[in-house]
């Protein structure tokens, strides 16, 4: 049985590659029972929990367990592990015990260059992130992958945050400037595609920022009472969800408005695997304004892991 590293999962995969596998793993038969999260204490003060999340295909099976312990004291620990161990479909055979932190990471931008790929106009030139953690620099090099893309500004709550993001970005990215800005109204009306990956539990879009023809897309929340955008910018939209299921427990993007009246679950066009079977309609104007929620799937641990595997062994 192999072991790979994070390492090892960095230089396996790389984007457009990446989504490309999952486009087509979406587009196939798979199954993906609920994922099963365990809080450890009784105690409302502490919220150690451990997570189970299974997927298997026609070649793999998989299964990505993380432990999350966000009060975890001293700089020797981290608050989430996380290893995903795959077997052969076939026989049962254990094959693979992958890093998961390092797949959460490529596997969660990825999705988002997919939805990028499905939805955005095929002109977007500029591209908005908001946020400055680990994921914002994944969604910067997964979106400008899938299209044309010229210009890309940052927005973090802490400026030399950023700064660091468009330094590391500018370093990286050929033919592309990127460059902090400081007015998120301004951003959200100059961005063809707009990418909230911050974790906020207050809306950081406004329906009234976007212009006709956006797309965007928020990864960072998974309340079922909190949200990264208002209900305008919601009833406004053509939106979409990576799962039914997943967003209707947790998206308050979605369950906000909903509570509120103004928007209902049949107002979603579709999840992803109609998306990429192409059984729901997808971007049909340049003025449509198309939105896409991400919660999170095991099966994208799955096809990640899997891409990994296989680079260790060819």
């Amino acid at each position: 049985m192999k072991i790979i590293s994070a390492e090892d999962v960095h230089a396996a995969l790389s984007y457009p590659a990446m989504i490309d596998a999952l486009q087509e793993g979406y587009s196939s038969q798979f199954n993906m029972p609920p994922r099963q999260v365990f809080l450890l204490d009784d105690n409302d003060d502490n919220h150690d929990a451990f997570a189970v999340l299974p997927s298997w295909n026609d070649d793999l099976i998989a299964v990505k367990a993380f432990t999350y312990f966000p009060d975890n004291p001293g700089p020797e620990y981290k608050s989430l592990y996380s290893k995903i161990m795959i077997f052969d479909r076939a026989h049962g055979e254990p094959l693979a015990l992958v890093d998961g932190t390092s797949v959460t990471f490529w596997r969660t931008a990825g999705i988002s260059g997919l939805a990028t790929r499905l939805l955005a106009r095929e002109d977007s030139e500029t591209l908005l992130v908001l946020g400055t953690g680990n994921l914002s620099t994944y969604s910067i090099r997964a979106n400008c992958s899938v299209r044309p893309i010229k210009n890309v500004l940052v927005w973090g709550r802490t400026a030399g945050k950023a700064q660091a993001v468009v330094d590391q970005m500018n370093g990286e990215l050929e033919g592309i400037n990127c460059s902090v800005t400081e007015d998120r109204e301004a951003a959200c009306g100059q961005a063809d595609i707009i990418v909230s990956v911050t974790g906020s539990h207050e809306p950081v879009v406004l329906g009234d920022w976007v212009k006709p023809g956006t797309h965007t897309d928020f990864i960072g929340n998974h309340h079922a009472t909190k949200r990264e955008c208002d209900s305008a910018l919601v009833t406004k939209s053509k939106v979409y969800a990576d799962s039914y299921v997943n967003a209707f427990k947790e998206a308050g993007e979605l369950l906000v408005p909903i509570e509120e009246g103004v928007f209902t679950k049949e107002d979603v066009v579709g999840e992803l695997t109609e998306m990429c079977a192409g059984t729901v309609p997808l971007r049909e104007s340049d003025d449509e304004i198309t939105m896409f929620k991400s919660i999170g799937m095991a099966y994208s641990d799955l096809v990640g892991a899997g891409v990994a595997y296989r680079a260790a062994t060819s």
